[in-house]
């Protein structure tokens, strides 16, 4: 069966995925979700990578799949741990030697963002609230300190790529996310229902979509 390596996004911590992560193991799969050090300021994306790649250990046949602001990092990863598949939901989508705070500007964020001044109504709308108020509970804050460095990525890793966007996604909108994809990676994402945070609202028909493109790389049996 697949190895899932599951990475956040910013100001959170493994705990996101936490009931994908029961579900793929229920399926036989083996996961890790590590928390990455995002209220350190000493560290920036060369230390978040350093951070998976430690929790990898023996896994093997290995699907990186990353969340929101983990964009930024799942790519890094696979370079490191040999990936068969890189799976993209609700992400930022990086280009070589970028720094997370240029993305912004250079995907053209603010014409598509609508604004919300609450942060369960931009994140977290469709998500139960007992979770909701757990996972806010649990968020470190994140440091912004080495956003400015360019990123190390040097290109693309050489792995079969797929990007998921979530419909009622208040944070990457589906106009955005469409054409950022297609701009950056040439790639037409696929879509499912849930907000931002669909991991925590809709964990199985989550996990039912990550085993399907894991067995179209032929690592479910």
């Amino acid at each position: 069966m697949a190895g899932f390596v599951l990475v956040h996004g910013a100001g959170d911590v493994g705990w996101y995925w936490h009931l994908v992560e029961a579900e793929l193991r229920a399926r036989g799969h083996e996961v890790v979700s590590p928390d990455l050090p995002c209220d350190d300021d000493s560290a920036g994306l060369p230390e978040y990578v350093d951070a998976v790649v430690g929790a990898v250990g023996e896994l093997r046949d290995l699907v990186v799949v990353a969340h929101s602001f983990g964009g930024l990092t799942g790519p890094l990863v696979c370079e490191r741990v040999g990936a068969r598949l890189l799976v993209l939901t609700a992400p930022m989508i990086p280009v070589p030697g970028e720094a997370p705070n240029d993305y912004w500007a250079n995907t053209r964020y603010e014409e598509e963002q609508s604004s919300y001044e609450d942060t369960v109504a931009l994140f977290y709308q469709d998500v139960p609230p007992e979770l909701a108020a757990e996972a806010m509970r649990r968020a470190p804050d994140q440091s912004v300190a080495r956003m400015g460095e360019p990123s190390p990525l040097q290109a693309w890793p050489d792995v079969p790529t797929r990007v998921l966007l979530f419909r009622d996604d208040r944070v990457f909108t589906p106009a955005f996310l469409r054409r950022v994809a297609e701009e950056r990676l040439g790639i037409v994402p696929d879509e499912m229902d849930g907000g931002h945070c669909a991991a925590l609202s809709r964990p199985s028909e989550l996990a039912d979509r990550l085993e399907a493109y894991a067995a179209e790389q032929g690592l479910v049996r």
